[in-house]
């Protein structure tokens, strides 16, 4: 599969917001389905691989769970099993939806590839996870590569680990790593900087509050959409505030199947739309006063007025000095024929 403008990949991102109940997950995968989304992500990990007992909180997730539930309590809490993978992916592909998830550790990509996974999001905070990025470039399968808290320095790095011969499997996705993020903080135009630096598809991973960002992304370029969706952001957990519930996510998608058509070719041009405004709303030469027959035209016989149907203001400097070959009436739109040579 290929990303490009022509049609903007969308991801549901479910993450953990399904908040360990597979009635959520399965909900969540109906609203990405009426939406019009492509594809719908989940997470695959181990806490046991993924982080030490005692690894903190960010300053987000504790605004958003408390400090009572530590992390790792909270990850062995919303893990999925590999029954609740199989189903899940079934579910999504009875909705039309491509099911994929992000791996966190190197058995969790084999486990992803043995289930059938179209393509690979690498999370912004493994960029610098040399054997996973190995590892899921070995499977030859498309990966979005998320860039969250990077600078092309990193981005290079990741590049270099996946490899010269899978590079062209790589679509960047700028990100913000904050939960919301900050539009202030956002960056968009870091979009063409990753396309010009890398000559690589980008995309827009975001987790700002509404559905502006993304739009203004696509504009910029972005192939894909990832942003995450939410029954409610009044539910428990650390992503819900940074997600769209699901009419919000039915507008996104709505509004971003729109932007190919509006973003055109790129060719400066006048559409066949434009044409009838064009004839009216542009000048012609016109008599300013009645000019009689034989008469020289001067700068004064002249004027320039709608409609724009006749000779072109182009047209001014050209007749000047020309003869009136007949009359011709004041306040009427000249034409070539009622013009002869001076000399004549």
């Amino acid at each position: 599969m290929e990303f490009n403008d022509q049609h903007i990949f969308v991801i549901a991102e479910v993450g953990c917001n399904h908040n360990g109940s597979l009635e959520n997950a399965r909900e969540l995968i109906r609203c990405a389905s009426r939406a019009g989304a492509d594809a719908v992500k989940f997470q695959t990990f181990d806490p046991k691989r993924l982080l030490v007992q005692t690894a903190p909180k960010a300053d987000y997730q504790i605004r958003a769970t408390g400090a009572e539930e530590s992390q790792y309590d909270r990850l062995c809490r919303l893990r999925l099993s590999e029954a609740d993978h199989e189903m899940l992916k079934a579910y999504a592909e009875e909705h039309q939806l491509m099911f994929c998830s992000t791996p966190f550790d190197r058995e969790s990509a084999e486990y992803l590839n043995q289930l059938g996974m179209p393509f690979f999001k690498i999370a912004s905070g493994e960029i610098t996870n040399g054997p996973l990025l190995e590892t899921v470039a070995a499977f030859g399968k498309p990966i979005l590569l998320s860039t969250g808290m990077s600078d092309l320095k990193d981005v290079r790095r990741a590049l270099d680990d996946i490899g010269t011969e899978n590079r062209a499997l790589v679509t960047l996705l700028h990100c913000l790593s904050d939960y919301p993020a900050k539009w202030e903080d956002a960056n968009l135009r870091a979009i063409q900087t990753l396309r010009v630096a890398f000559d690589l598809p980008v995309g827009f991973s975001d987790h700002s509050q509404g559905i502006e960002l993304p739009l203004v992304a696509a504009g910029l370029g972005a192939v894909v959409i990832e942003k995450h969706i939410t029954l409610s952001r009044e539910m428990e957990g650390g992503d819900h505030r940074a997600s769209l519930e699901p009419n919000e996510f039915i507008d996104m998608v709505a509004k971003l199947r729109k932007l190919p058509h509006a973003l055109g070719d790129g060719i400066k041009r006048c559409m066949p739309s434009e044409e009838n405004v064009r004839r009216v709303a542009r000048k012609s030469l016109v008599a300013e006063r009645f000019i009689p027959q034989g008469a020289i035209i001067t700068a004064d016989d002249l004027a320039l007025k709608r409609p724009g149907t006749g000779l072109s203001p182009e047209s001014l400097i050209k007749v000047i000095g020309m003869r009136a070959r007949s009359d011709i009436a004041a306040d009427t739109l000249i034409e070539w024929t009622q013009l002869m040579p001076a000399d004549d």
